[in-house]
Order: C-alpha cells, then structure tokens, then sequence
C-alpha cells in the first residue's frame, strides 16, 4: 500500500492564518502542470510498484484547476504508477468554487472525497481570516455536493480563532454537523511565522485567544462530534460510520508515500525529501533537469520518535510489541517507563500491548510526546 500527494500551489487569495506554500501567480497553471508531469515520469520508481490506494490533491486550493488539468494529472499518475481501482481520490476545495457545475465536472475525472475549507460559519471571523466565501457559500457548497453524487465529504473547521465566542464555535458545530458530511477535521489556530496573523499578534494589534478558553472549545468539539456519531479517530479529525481519511491515515500508520509538486514531502521508510517550496523554481528545475528536493535519511531515532508521534494521536495508538520488534529492547523499555506515569494519572490507556490516549490525554498531548521521545 502507498499514498501519492499532489500539492497545487495556486490560491485567488491569501489567508491570513495559513502557512502552506501558495502563490496567487495563475499564470503559471499550465507550466506548473507540465513540471509535476515531468517529476512524475522522474518519480516513478519511488514507490517501488507498490499498489497507490490513496491520491490526495492538497494546497494551496486545488479546485482552481478545471476538468481537463485534473484529468491531465490523474492521466500521467495512472500511466507511471499502480494505482488501486478502489483508490481513494481526495480534493481540497474552497466552497466558493464548488458551483453544481464544477462539481459535475470533478465527479466525472474519478474524484469521490471532497474537504472542503469551510473554517467558519461566521461571516465576520471569515472576513477577518481573509476567506474568500461567506457561510451561505459554505452550506450550499456542502449540500450540492451531496447532490451531485459525493457521499465522502469532510468539512474544515478551525477553532480558537481571535475573537471566536463559545456560542459561535457551538453554533458552528450545530451547523456542520447538521450537513451531509460524513467526517469532520478541526483544528486549533497556530501563529505560524510568515503569516499575517502571526506579524499582527506580535506587534499587539491582534490578541490570541486565552488558552482556557481554547480548551473549552476543544471540550465542546469533542462532546459534540460524540453526540452525532462521529468518532474522533485522531485528535483534530473525525468520521462517522469508518469513514476516516484513508490518505491521512497512511500517513499515521507510516504508510510509503510521494509527494508531487513544490514543498510537496515524501517518505518511503529510510528517508524523507522535500521539494523545493517556490513554484518558477521548482518549475525552472523540471525544465532544466535540475535538482529540486532536499532528502533526510532518518536515524533509528528518528523513525522511533515519528512512530510515537504519529501513533499516539490515534485510536490505533502505540503498540508495545510492535516496538520491540522494530526498535529493540532499549527503546521499548524507555517507552514503558515513561508512558507508565501517563497510564497510572489516567491521560493514557492501555489494552493488552496497546497504549493510547485517553480523553484527558487528548488536552495535554504535546507534553506526552515530548516526553516520550528518545533524544
């Protein structure tokens, strides 16, 4: 099993809050496109013939291609690689772009999972994010994909937000959940260096959230989700009837994956690269046969400290057994150790060798990896 991740640069707008590589350059849409052909041909070796069940389309906002550019990519990766013909296809998407029409049109090129950015059902905190759609944008675009045929529909929203009411954060809940969606990603605001939000909240003109009241909104999000089916199956991500990322959840289980396109990463087990995070040059390089990545190979450490992690934020957790037989007894005697006091204050839980967190853990997951970790 391996994933392949297809990162498309091109946004109409910035956010404010986000620090995902972006360029508002369309121009570059049809150059960009012969590149990641290009790198696909190069790349094809990567994942060893391994069968591709999961096809991810991040960025950026992918749903500024059209029919023909998607099918375009979609053709290279069925000509270059083994892709399963259950393959799970997902498509990032802003709500703003999602007209019956177009959804029509991606429904035709095999796309099946939409994530659509909806943020906020809040028209003010949208504006104030830079967002480029309002919620009435947000809710047809959920219900005319359900229409068009989409039954795998996940829906972003982000919490802790300056100025973010706990009535608005439950009203937002209400509202998501009332929606033919059948998973839900939500996620705490990070003051990323280089973003907008991050430069006004160090010159004191924006004022971030007061951490209780964040968790409070975590607590919410939790209990709600709960009370409409849906399992929190990783910290910020949530599905109803199984119907988790099964991209996503490759990536937790540290399933092989190869990332197409600028800033775009891969692992394969031994290592992981990174292309270059700036679009004429990732494209001058393709053009040219120049290098545009960068590779790490991981260190034993290295690949137990990622397997902790990833594992701990799910309910598949960290396996005691399947430590020992891929990191030895030292490492699995320091994970026993320090996870004992975590199980012994009931932040963690254990079942036979399993060891996951529990909803107290949940609040305080940061420091339990920290302390986890094999420096």
């Amino acid at each position: 099993m391996a994933g392949i991740y297809i990162h498309i640069p091109f946004c109409r707008r910035k956010c404010y809050y986000c620090d995902f590589y972006k360029t508002v350059n369309t121009s570059l849409t049809q150059k960009f496109i012969d590149a990641l052909k290009t790198e696909i041909v190069q790349r094809k070796n990567y994942l060893e013939n391994e069968l591709v069940e999961t096809i991810y389309f991040g960025g950026g906002t992918p749903s500024v291609l059209n029919k023909n550019e998607i099918g375009e990519i979609l053709n290279a990766l069925h000509r270059h690689f083994f892709i399963s013909p259950n393959v799970e296809i997902t498509f990032e998407a802003n709500p703003d772009d999602l007209s019956r029409a177009y959804l029509e049109e991606i429904y035709q090129t095999g796309i099946r999972r939409l994530s659509i950015g909806i943020q906020s059902f809040q028209n003010e905190i949208l504006k104030n994010m830079n967002r480029r759609h309002d919620a009435d944008q947000a809710i047809e675009a959920v219900e005319n994909a359900a229409k068009t045929g989409f039954n795998d529909i996940s829906a972003d929203l982000i919490y802790g937000l300056p100025g973010l009411t706990v009535n608005q954060w439950k009203a937002d809940l209400k509202k998501v959940f009332e929606l033919p969606v059948q998973h839900v990603s939500a996620y705490h605001l990070t003051y990323h260096e280089g973003t907008a939000f991050y430069t006004w909240l160090k010159k004191g003109t924006l004022k971030e959230l007061a951490e209780a009241e964040s968790v409070t909104q975590f607590q919410i999000l939790i209990e709600i989700a709960k009370e409409n089916g849906f399992e929190q199956y990783e910290i910020s991500n949530f599905a109803k009837d199984g119907k988790y990322s099964k991209h996503n959840s490759a990536y937790w289980l540290g399933v092989k994956y190869l990332g197409i396109g600028p800033s775009a990463h891969s692992f394969n087990g031994i290592s992981r690269s990174w292309n270059v995070a700036h679009i004429e040059r990732y494209i001058k390089a393709l053009e040219s046969g120049l290098s545009y990545s960068e590779e790490e190979i991981l260190s034993e450490n290295n690949k137990y400290n990622e397997y902790i992690l990833t594992r701990i934020r799910t309910i598949w957790g960290v396996s005691a057994d399947e430590l020992k037989a891929r990191f030895g007894t030292e490492k699995t005697t320091w994970f026993l150790k320090n996870i004992e006091k975590y199980r012994a204050t009931g932040l963690v839980k254990q079942q036979n060798s399993i060891y996951t967190l529990t909803e107290k853990g949940l609040f305080v997951s940061d420091d339990i990896i920290t302390n986890l970790m094999f420096i």
